[in-house]
């Protein structure tokens, strides 16, 4: 049977990539997503050395999804590689929403304040993470990507998927404690935490104030150019 041709989406969509470079070694950051199907992608931006065949991980949202790296070539920017993505079996894209807008009309789906959702920032946000019956000692780590609903924390030996936990941080001169149950977990690079007992208004407080910790951080880089 004749496969029929993958649609192209010409958008470029910021992600997130990570895994093992050509070295062997974990690595995680940001990259941008262009020439979208619902089978691939092509990555740029990207500034750790890729090896063609291995199997990298990438994020759009909160979504993520496994990719084999078809082939590699030199970016457009200085120090920076480009590469092509097909998707791993059994997986779904994490723009399949965008891959499939001109298929089917743009679907609003009714939630409750419960399932608000929660813009994530890209900021280094100390957190205390302990453990249940005290034999395992509290972590003292930083997230890399956090919103009102969740974090991410880098770790070569991240918890499994299910595992179960508390998180504590400050905001401002307020200290906040809430279990976390792990939703992702990425061998080598991390894992994901979703905040499972934080009150809504707790929520709010947080987000308003990583929004303010960010503006803050872009105010300063426009300083500094």
């Amino acid at each position: 049977m004749d496969k029929r041709p993958e649609t192209r989406v010409p958008a470029d969509i910021p992600v997130r990539a990570f895994g093992m470079d050509a070295d062997g070694k974990p690595f995680f950051e940001k990259a941008v997503a262009s020439n979208l199907s619902s089978e691939g992608a092509q990555l740029t931006r990207v500034q750790h050395s890729l090896k063609i065949g291995e199997i990298i991980g990438i994020q759009y949202g909160d979504k993520k999804a496994r990719f084999e790296i078809k082939w590699v070539k030199p970016g457009f920017l200085p120090n920076t590689v480009e590469a092509g993505l097909f998707l791993v079996s059994g997986q779904t894209v994490p723009w399949a929403e965008e891959t499939s807008e001109s298929q089917k009309a743009p679907r609003v789906v009714a939630r409750g304040s419960d399932k608000r959702k929660f813009t994530r920032h890209k900021v280094n946000f100390p957190l205390t993470l302990s453990f249940a019956g005290g034999g395992r000692s509290h972590m003292q780590c930083a997230a890399t990507d956090i919103g009102g609903r969740g974090c991410y924390v880098e770790s070569l030996v991240p918890l499994p998927i299910g595992s179960e936990l508390m998180v504590t941080f400050w905001v401002d001169a307020e200290k906040f404690t809430t279990k976390g149950v792990i939703r992702a977990s990425d061998p080598g690079v991390g894992m994901g935490i979703e905040f499972t007992e934080l009150p809504g208004q707790v929520q709010q407080k947080l987000q308003q104030y990583l929004e303010t910790i960010d503006k803050g951080f872009a105010s300063s880089a426009g300083q500094g150019t």
